[in-house]
């Protein structure tokens, strides 16, 4: 009897995880089969000469020079040095907001006087465009790096502490209650209760952070840059280089989908009982 239950339980199972199966195929299919539309939509536009070259070079084109890029460099800089010097920065701005967001996020959230003093000033500079505070930063922190990686660090920074605000006040009262019913203190409660039940948001939020960083990227190397995969984007867009920008929109695009996977990696490493499953 006992067998036979298990045996009914496995079928079960397995009926259940086929369903999850084959949507996961069908949905593949559609991403896959978009952007095939989109390339043959691409290629009709350009093959009909319905929009001029300059505007919209053609796959052909595009491809052709991403490999003399690869060969010969952009402005004298190989393309690989591009990418490292644009990653460089964002991931230095990055790593920089996770550290100082993350545990700020969480105090103001779990603490109030901590909330009253820090909030106020994320939520007054986190609508705010980019550009609309650069030129400050420049003038304060000069031209050279510093002005940028703080620029990236502000935009990575917002999501962030919004994010882990947030977690906190979602966690439920009853199991704080509960901890404090069985004897935990306010460190044990934090670090037991608090933040694995917030840990999942920290992901989604350091996912959008590093988004919303590497948007920004293009703006901060808009002034006194000569490198990196933004600038290249930009200087070629003053000579209406239209390949060289659809090669760094491209780049720029599917490193950004490697990047977010990668987060969705490493969410469903460290948090299995509430990551990603997609």
């Amino acid at each position: 009897m006992k067998q036979q239950s298990n045996r009914k339980a496995s079928v079960r199972e397995t009926k259940l995880r086929l369903p999850a199966a084959s949507r996961q195929r069908r949905n593949r299919l559609l991403t896959l089969s978009t952007w095939v539309v989109i390339l043959l939509v691409w290629l009709a536009i350009t093959s009909f000469k319905l929009v001029s070259p300059v505007m919209v070079p053609s796959p052909y084109s595009v491809v052709t020079s991403f490999l003399t890029m690869l060969r010969d460099g952009y402005n004298g800089i190989p393309l690989w040095q591009h990418l490292g010097i644009s990653f460089a920065r964002l991931l230095a701005a990055f790593l920089l907001a996770a550290l100082s967001g993350i545990p700020l996020g969480l105090l103001s959230g779990y603490f109030s006087p901590v909330r009253a003093v820090v909030d106020s000033i994320v939520q007054f500079y986190r609508p705010l465009p980019p550009l609309a505070y650069y030129t400050l930063l420049i003038l304060w922190l000069g031209i050279d790096e510093r002005s940028k990686l703080t620029l990236l660090y502000l935009a990575a920074l917002a999501p962030i502490y919004v994010s882990c605000v947030s977690a906190v006040t979602r966690v439920g009262r009853d199991y704080l209650l509960s901890a404090r019913s069985l004897g935990a203190d306010s460190r044990q409660v934090f670090f037991h209760i608090v933040l694995p039940a917030c840990l999942p948001e920290i992901f989604t939020g350091m996912r959008t952070a590093i988004g919303v960083a590497y948007t920004t990227l293009v703006a901060a190397e808009m002034v006194a840059a000569t490198s990196g995969i933004g600038w290249m984007v930009i200087d070629a867009s003053r000579y209406l280089k239209s390949r060289v920008m659809f090669v760094g929109i491209i780049i720029m695009g599917l490193t950004g989908v490697l990047i977010d996977q990668l987060m969705r990696l490493l969410e469903r490493k460290f948090v299995y009982w509430g990551g990603d499953r997609r």
